[in-house]
């Protein structure tokens, strides 16, 4: 039984993974065939709500309520909802349309990166050019965006149903396609504003330690804010029809799967083997997303998209490597530290045992001089 439990989180993530990738075909499929980025972003998030809502009103009422928000607290996770959830949805959703879909998903490898860069400008993580792990991770960093760049400016011939000479009329940059481009900076957008959000989930978090009241209010702020949104800039009532039943499915499959349960395999991963491990299997997803994306959806693969997929998965296991000599690390100084102050206590606890034990002896040999001076007498 016990090597059956090592094989759970193994399985839960694989899973995981697999579902993400369904959501990045899905959602590809359901803009391809005409549905508006912005008002998908509000059906998903309104179903995400409605989804978390009830689950996080029931845990905390068993658990019996928490303390209130307050206006900073709420004013905090107004402005990561903004951040990491509409935000990003939008830009995101906008690039998966303009790019590819296998384009989307490889850029979410770029978040270990681009949260180390991100948390350096911050100050939240020490950079020691004289350490081995921190050059992995920026040696990681440069291979990622490196990757990034290659993805979307190089070509070459396709490797998917097409000649494997290079033909006379291609180029090995891209070919010139504006949308393609912007949709890859929209992408690497989208990737920006994802690590900012784990970063203001620290403050976050620490206001509301919920987790689940955290993340449905985040989902209940994001389809307010996503709504003005949309109306804004689709004033026609028309941008929001839905046209087929893969519209629909696919928006219940993304909010339900892709705001529900993936938070709670997610976190139960991370509680069982911690957050790097759930890191490793990103990769999985771009190649799951990249095969299926040339069977269903016709998408081309390129030489130079492959390579620089390649070296972005490359620097993200620089970076994870990096990351876990830090906790490893991290983990034996507070070893140490615990150890230093187990020794303190013991010390104290010793001197206080002598200073005790040397009163009680005088004592008693002043008792025992007392009587025998009475005996004299």
């Amino acid at each position: 039984m016990g090597g059956w439990d090592d094989y759970k989180p193994v399985m839960a993530m694989s899973g995981l993974q697999f579902s993400y990738a369904v959501i990045t075909l899905t959602s590809r499929a359901s803009l391809l065939q005409g549905m508006n980025p912005r008002v998908f972003v509000v059906y998903r998030q309104a179903i995400a709500t409605l989804v978390i809502a009830p689950i996080a009103y029931f845990s905390r009422r068993e658990s019996g309520g928490g303390s209130s928000l307050g206006l900073r607290g709420f004013s905090l996770i107004f402005l990561v909802s903004l951040i990491g959830v509409t935000i990003y949805q939008n830009v995101y959703f906008e690039g998966l349309y303009l790019a590819s879909s296998s384009m989307a998903s490889a850029m979410g490898n770029l978040l270990p990166a681009v949260t180390f860069v991100m948390a350096s400008i911050f100050g939240l993580e020490r950079v020691d050019f004289g350490s081995l792990r921190s050059i992995a991770k920026i040696v990681g960093t440069i291979l990622c965006v490196s990757g990034a760049v290659s993805m979307a400016l190089l070509r070459g011939p396709k490797l998917l149903n097409a000649e494997l000479l290079l033909p006379a009329n291609s180029h090995v940059l891209g070919s010139g396609d504006g949308n393609w481009l912007l949709g890859c900076l929209l992408l690497f957008g989208s990737c920006c504003c994802w690590s900012l959000w784990l970063i203001l989930q620290v403050p976050a978090s620490a206001r509301c330690p919920d987790l689940l009241s955290l993340s449905a209010w985040m989902c209940f702020l994001a389809t307010l804010q996503s709504a003005v949104l949309a109306y804004f800039t689709e004033p026609e009532p028309k941008a929001w029809n839905i046209h087929s039943s893969l519209e629909i499915a696919s928006c219940i499959y993304t909010g339900v799967i892709g705001s529900g349960l993936s938070f709670f395999v997610q976190a139960w991963c991370i509680s069982r083997r911690g957050p790097l491990f759930c890191a490793m299997f990103n990769p999985l997803c771009t190649v799951i997303v990249t095969i299926l994306a040339a069977i269903f959806l016709q998408e081309e693969i390129y030489t130079g998209s492959l390579l620089g997929a390649i070296g972005v998965i490359i620097g993200l296991y620089m970076v994870l490597w990096g990351k876990a000599k830090d906790l490893v690390e991290n983990n034996e100084e507070a070893a140490n530290l615990r150890n230093d102050e187990a020794g303190n206590v013991n010390l104290l606890i010793e001197d206080d045992d002598d200073d005790l034990e040397e009163p009680l002896i005088l004592s008693h040999k002043s008792t025992k001089d007392e009587d025998r001076s009475e005996e004299i007498i």
